[in-house]
């Protein structure tokens, strides 16, 4: 492992970026009949929003907790909220969402 100086965190720290986490969660109409395809729909939107530069990381979560997934979006909390509000599964009630203001550094990325 690297050994990390004091200078290089200095430097790394001026070169992050504000984005917003979208926590998704279980919705009051999760068990509708419906869900299977809301889902969907509401996938195929990621997809769109990965495309479009927006959503810049996507992470379902694949336990059966409250928690449904956590999106890292490349906007503030305001647009996002907008964003959000327009999703298909949030609309059905099928997801409920929270969001956080966050920093990070661009070019981060899951390795392949």
């Amino acid at each position: 492992m690297s050994t990390i100086t004091n200078e290089f965190m200095q430097q790394m720290l001026t070169q992050s970026k504000g984005y917003s986490i979208a926590i998704l969660k279980k919705g009051p109409n999760d068990d509708s009949p419906e869900r299977q395809q809301i889902v969907w729909e509401h996938g195929r939107r990621n997809f769109e929003l990965r495309e479009s530069g927006i959503l810049s990381i996507v992470c379902p979560v694949l336990n059966d907790g409250e928690i449904r997934g956590i999106g890292i979006f490349n906007t503030g909390t305001e647009e996002l909220k907008k964003i959000m509000d327009d999703d298909p599964g949030v609309q059905k009630g099928i997801f409920v969402y929270e969001i956080l203001s966050c920093r990070s550094f661009p070019g981060d990325s899951l390795p392949a």
